[in-house]
């Protein structure tokens, strides 16, 4: 499953990451949509949940998310939906891990 979530905040660190494989931090805007991925090893083999997907949370409820491979670029976001069957665009798309 997948989950859109609208950032709120995110730190300076995220615009100033220019490594190679971490250039995707450029581009993460305040208020845009992103579309996270559920998959395993991520998701859990009871729950088949992953841990910070906002299960529980309603729209209003900010949620804190951090980027693998720099734990600077960091931010909020809320939860707008959740999807069962992904069909999350090629940019702005992620996997919860």
């Amino acid at each position: 499953y997948c989950v859109e979530f609208k950032t709120e905040s995110l730190s300076h660190h995220c615009a100033s990451e220019n490594r190679p494989y971490a250039r995707w931090m450029q581009y993460l805007r305040e208020g845009h949509t992103v579309c996270v991925a559920c998959q395993p090893p991520a998701m859990n083999t009871d729950t088949h949940r992953c841990s910070g997907d906002g299960h529980n949370a309603d729209g209003g409820k900010i949620l804190h998310w951090e980027a693998v491979g720099n734990s600077q670029c960091q931010g909020t976001w809320k939860k707008i939906r959740q999807l069962e069957h992904c069909s999350c665009p090629l940019v702005h798309s992620f996997i919860f891990t």
